[in-house]
C-alpha cells in the first residue's frame, strides 16, 4: 500500500467545481451572460428544488496559520454594519433578477469567523436576507462558529431564523499543535458549544478536523477523537491539511514546514483516524465526511441524494446557488462566477449597483457532461455513461487513464460503469482527475493544487 501512497500522493483538486477554477476560462464571463444564467437556472428550478445561498463573513481576530480561507484580520468590530449592509445590497441586486420570492431551500454563513459578528449584527442580516424570501419546511441552515467565541446568544439569535446546524472548527486537541497553527481552543470551549447548541435546539453538529497539521502525531490524532468521541457530533468532516502556500501567502509560512508529516507519515495518520471514527459507529458519506446512521448526511448518502458543491457535500440538491459576499462564488449549474476578493473592491463595485463578480465560467456541453461524471464518483462513488446525457468523446477518451487505476484495484468497470472500491475511496480524487479533460490538456508547470493524499 506504501508504494500506491507514492504512486498516487500528487497534486490534485478537491473538485467542488468543475472545470476546477484555475481552469475556468481565461476571458472570464460576461456580466450580462451571469445574469442571463441565474434568470435561466432561477427559472427551472425555483419551484421544485429553491435556492441555495452562501453567505462569506470574512473577518477574523487572529490569524490560524494552516487556514486556506479568505479572511480578513482584524479586532475592530466597526467592520460588522458596514458589511453586513453591503451584503443585503447585494442581495437585493439578484432579488430584481427573480420573478417572485425565492424559496431559500439552503443557506450556510462561512468565513472567516461568523461568530465574530456580534449576536445583533447577525439577527439583522438574517431578518435582511429571510424577509425577502420563502422558507420551506424542509429547509437546511447552518453556520461555521469558533468554539471560543460562539455564545448562547448567538445560537439563540440563528435558531430563532430556523438555523438548525452549527459546524466547529476543532482541528486538533493537543496543545503543541494548536499553538503552532495559532488555533488554541481548549476541549471545555468544545465541550461547552456543543451542549449550548443542543440545549438551543440545534438537531446536527459537526466538528471539522485536520490530520497532517505540524507536530501531529498519532497519539495526537487518536486522543482529539477519544476526546470527540464523548460529544459524538452528528458529522465529522475529516480534512488533509492543504499545504498551499505559494497560493495563500505567508499565512501558511506561520512553522517550519519541517514540522509537517511526511506523505507516509500523513496516511497513517488518515487511516488512525479513519478506524477509529468507523470503531466510534460513525459512517463514511464521502471524501472526508462521516456522519451519525440517524443525520440527514447519512439519509441523503443511503438515497442517492449526496450533492457536492462550493459549499462542500450537502444533504440536498438545488441548481442555483448563489454566493453573497467577498470572494464567495456563485454557481448557476450552467455558468460560475467569483466575486472580488477584498472588502474595498467589493464595496465600490456595489456602489456602482452591479453585482460584484470579477471573473467567471460558462460550462460547455462537455464541461456539463464530465461535470456530471464527477459529481456521480464523489458523491456516489461510481459513474455510468450508458445514457446520453454521460456521453462524450472526452468520457471515451479517458477510458485508457483509468486501465491502470483499474489494475491498482480501486475501480472496477463493466458495462460502461465504474464503481469504487473500498480500497479506492482515498484515491477518489485522483480517479477524477483521469476525468478531467481540462486538466489533460493543459496540465500545470507549476503546483496549483493541493497532494492528494
Amino acid at each position: 500500500m506504501q508504494s500506491l501512497i507514492s504512486k498516487y500522493n500528487i497534486p490534485g483538486p478537491r473538485y467542488t467545481s468543475y472545470p476546477t477554477v484555475p481552469y475556468w476560462d481565461e476571458a472570464g464571463i460576461q456580466y450580462n451572460s451571469w445574469i442571463e444564467s441565474v434568470k435561466k437556472s432561477y427559472r427551472e428550478s425555483n419551484q421544485d428544488e429553491g435556492i441555495s445561498l452562501y453567505i462569506h463573513l470574512p473577518f477574523c481576530e487572529s490569524l490560524c496559520t494552516f487556514c486556506g480561507c479568505n479572511k480578513r484580520i482584524t479586532k475592530n468590530h466597526n467592520v460588522e454594519n458596514p458589511y453586513i449592509n453591503a451584503v443585503l445590497k447585494e442581495w437585493d441586486l439578484y432579488l430584481e433578477l427573480f420573478e417572485e420570492k425565492p424559496i431559500i431551500r439552503e443557506l450556510h454563513l462561512g468565513g472567516g469567523t461568523p461568530t465574530f459578528f456580534k449576536p445583533e449584527s447577525l439577527n439583522l442580516l438574517l431578518e435582511g436576507i429571510l424577509s425577502k424570501g420563502i422558507i420551506p419546511k424542509n429547509h437546511s441552515y447552518s453556520f461555521e462558529g469558533h468554539p471560543n467565541n460562539t455564545t448562547k446568544a448567538h445560537l439563540e439569535i440563528m435558531n430563532k431564523h430556523g438555523f438548525e446546524r452549527a459546524s466547529y472548527g476543532v482541528q486538533d486537541l493537543d496543545f503543541k499543535v494548536q499553538k503552532t497553527i495559532n488555533r488554541i481552543q481548549p476541549f471545555a470551549n468544545v465541550k461547552r458549544v456543543t451542549e449550548d447548541s443542543r440545549s438551543t435546539g440545534y438537531d446536527s453538529i459537526s466538528f471539522d478536523l485536520v490530520y497532517g497539521l505540524p507536530h501531529q502525531t498519532i497519539d495526537s490524532v487518536a486522543h482529539t477523537i477519544e476526546k470527540v468521541k464523548e460529544l459524538m457530533p452528528e458529522r465529522i468532516a475529516f480534512y488533509s491539511y492543504a499545504h498551499v502556500p505559494w497560493i495563500k501567502g505567508n499565512g501558511q509560512r506561520g512553522f517550519d514546514e519541517n514540522d509537517l508529516p511526511s506523505a507516509d507519515e500523513k496516511r497513517t495518520l488518515y487511516e488512525t483516524g479513519y478506524e477509529l471514527l468507523l470503531k466510534a459507529g460513525y459512517k463514511e458519506i464521502g471524501m472526508d465526511h462521516f456522519a451519525l446512521e440517524h443525520d440527514s448526511m447519512y439519509q441523503a448518502m443511503k438515497q442517492k441524494m449526496l450533492h457536492r458543491n462550493f459549499m462542500g457535500y450537502t444533504a440536498s440538491k438545488t441548481q442555483l446557488m448563489v454566493g453573497l459576499g467577498v470572494s464567495s462564488i456563485s454557481d448557476s449549474w450552467y455558468a460560475f462566477a467569483q466575486n472580488v476578493k477584498t472588502v474595498e473592491e467589493y464595496y465600490e463595485v456595489l456602489d456602482l449597483n452591479k453585482i460584484p463578480i470579477f471573473k467567471g465560467h460558462e460550462l460547455n456541453d462537455e464541461d456539463l457532461i464530465i461535470r456530471k461524471h464527477i459529481l456521480d464518483i464523489m458523491c456516489h462513488y461510481e459513474t455510468e455513461w450508458n445514457s446520453k446525457d454521460k456521453q462524450h468523446q472526452s468520457v471515451l477518451d479517458a477510458l485508457p487513464r483509468l486501465h491502470e487505476i483499474e489494475a491498482d484495484g480501486f475501480i472496477e468497470i463493466s458495462h460502461n460503469r465504474l464503481t469504487v472500491t473500498e480500497k479506492g475511496k482515498p484515491f477518489v480524487r485522483n480517479i477524477c482527475m483521469a476525468f478531467d479533460a481540462k486538466l489533460m490538456r493543459n496540465k500545470p508547470s507549476t503546483q496549483l493544487f493541493s497532494m492528494t493524499i
